[in-house]
């Protein structure tokens, strides 16, 4: 116990003595530090609030452009939105409009077929035959006789004298040809209506072919668009030719399609055997760099060499040739003193390999719009087969058959409504290949002369379907019906069908106007007629019309 007392007493003693109030003078420095201290710690504290408040800032600063870039973002995904449901809505109003459009036009332009009940594979007579009086068969066959089968005497002595004369005209050309450097003009051939018979609007106009040559030691190689890759459609029935020498290899050599080293050398074509220079290709028709025929600068050769034989033997006649068109350069006109004058159209034209294909520079006339790929690019003709093949099938069918005569009545019938409203789009041609598909399609035995009337429907139930398909195949191009007699290339039978009424896609004003032609010539069909018929008793057309029922 006391020894506690003791220790407690010691603390308190030791705690007074160690107080500092009990000692001013030597702790007189703690209040100055103290004040400094606090100054410091003061100072500390709004440094440390500064810093607060610029980190505040920062923070704020940060945060405000976080919420602009997201605003931004939120914007832009907004306005991606409203672009995409505006893109739709305005790819769906266009879809509209054209399907409005398509329907428009579909509606102005009349839907000609029965949409009840199936189809014959030649089409009914639609909508546009309706209200028209067809004339009958006695009609018919006294309209062609007294207007139509006149004609033939005529055209054999027109063709008998353009031929002499252009035979005369060729053998000249070749006299004034340079015989090393110019082309080498072979015998003319007459092809078209005239030559089969066929034609009966006058003026008559005769069509001579006139196949040509390079000189040696130069050779023409042609490409059709069958022939090789697929072609586009603007360039289907075209080929191109090209001038080679004859010593070349016609697949070409690896040295043409490739560049050799300045130190290599092709062992096959040394220099002696190289093409000649661009200078000499254009000498050669070609087009400008290229080793490619060019269709216009034949024309002109064509036509300076014409001209040179007319002027070595127009002493020997008494009348005046000339050219008489000049969109068809091959167009030429005699001209008599009395004031008679014969049209006839000189062509010239490349033989496809050994056949009687040929390429043509030109068309004399057509009532289509041009849809020539270039210069370079010739339109095949198989003229010569088509004259071959009505030939051949004419000597299959009955006496006095009556293909001729109905394509003859639809080319009349034509050709007078043309003249009346104006050009259409349809050709001879046109026609003369809706007979050529009928020949083949229908037996023999239905081209009797006594089924004039029923074949002329059929032309027309024909023609109707394709001008409302807008598709009219050529005879030869992708058939493979084509008989064997006739010697057809096999690489034109295999081709794809050719569509004569391609253009009619491309031009709807064209295939309108001929559309409206067509209706106006069933219209006026009996009237054409009858104009040109001697007047027939109604009861001797009614026993007729009793004994073919």
């Amino acid at each position: 116990m006391p020894v506690g007392i003791f220790r407690v007493c010691l603390v308190v003693i030791t705690a007074i003595i160690n107080h500092p109030l009990l000692f001013p003078k030597e702790n007189g420095t703690v209040p100055e530090n103290t004040e400094e201290i606090i100054r410091k710690m003061k100072e500390r504290e709004e440094s440390l609030r500064l810093e607060q408040l610029r980190l505040e800032q920062e923070i704020a600063d940060q945060e405000a452009a976080q919420k602009a870039l997201e605003k931004a973002a939120e914007v832009v995904k907004e306005s991606k939105e409203e672009k995409v449901r505006w893109d739709m809505w305005t790819a769906l109003s266009m879809v509209i409009f054209l399907l409005i459009e398509l329907w428009r036009q579909d509606f102005q332009e009349g839907i000609w077929q029965d949409t009840g009940g199936e189809e014959d594979d030649m089409a009914v007579l639609g909508k546009a035959f309706k209200g028209v009086a067809f004339p009958d068969k006695a009609v018919l066959a006294s309209f062609y006789e007294k207007r139509i089968l006149g004609t033939t005497g005529d055209m054999a002595r027109m063709r008998e004298m353009v031929e002499g004369f252009a035979d005369d005209l060729l053998e000249a050309l070749r006299s004034v040809c340079n015989r090393d450097a110019d082309m080498e003009v072979e015998d003319c051939m007459g092809v078209g209506s005239m030559y089969e018979n066929w034609r009966v609007r006058k003026p008559f106009v005769c069509d001579l072919i006139v196949p040509f040559a390079p000189p040696e030691p130069y050779c023409f190689r042609s490409q059709t668009w069958c022939s090789g890759d697929s072609s586009p459609p603007n360039e289907q029935g075209y080929g191109t030719i090209k001038v080679c020498r004859a010593d070349e290899d016609v697949t070409g050599c690896i040295c043409d399609k490739t560049k050799l080293g300045e130190d290599m050398l092709c062992l096959l074509h040394s220099p002696a055997n190289t093409t000649r220079p661009n200078s000499e290709m254009e000498d050669l028709l070609c087009f400008k760099n290229t080793q490619y025929l060019d269709a216009n600068q034949v024309m002109k050769w064509f036509q300076i060499a014409v001209t040179k034989a007319w002027n070595r033997i127009s002493h020997k006649y008494e009348f005046d040739l000339s050219f008489s068109l000049l969109d068809s350069p091959g167009a030429l006109k005699i001209k008599f003193r009395s004031g008679k004058s014969v049209a006839f159209n000189l062509t010239p034209v490349v033989q496809y390999e050994n056949s009687d294909v040929y390429f043509i520079s030109h068309f004399p006339r057509s009532s289509l719009p041009a849809d020539l790929p270039s210069s370079t690019h010739w339109f095949l003709t198989f003229a010569v087969y088509e004259r071959r093949f009505i030939q051949l099938v004419s000597k299959m069918l009955p006496a006095n058959a009556c293909h001729v005569s109905c394509l003859q009545i639809l080319s009349f019938l034509h050709g007078k409504q043309c003249s009346l409203t104006g050009p259409s789009g349809l050709t001879n041609y046109h026609l003369k290949t809706v007979m050529l598909h009928l020949l083949q399609a229908r037996p023999s035995q239905d081209w009797a002369p006594e089924k004039l009337e029923a074949r002329l429907q059929d032309m027309l139930k024909f023609l109707e379907k394709c001008l409302h398909e807008k598709k009219l195949y050529h005879f030869f191009i992708g058939n493979g019906k084509v008989p064997a007699e006739l010697g057809f290339p096999i690489i034109f039978q295999s081709a794809e069908p050719l569509n004569l009424f391609r253009p009619f896609v491309l031009h709807r004003d064209v295939y309108r106007k001929t559309v409206d032609t067509f209706h106006e010539m069933l219209r006026n069909m009996s009237a054409l007629i009858n104009e040109y018929t001697v007047h027939i008793p109604l009861a001797h057309t009614n026993g007729i019309h009793k004994e073919s029922l």
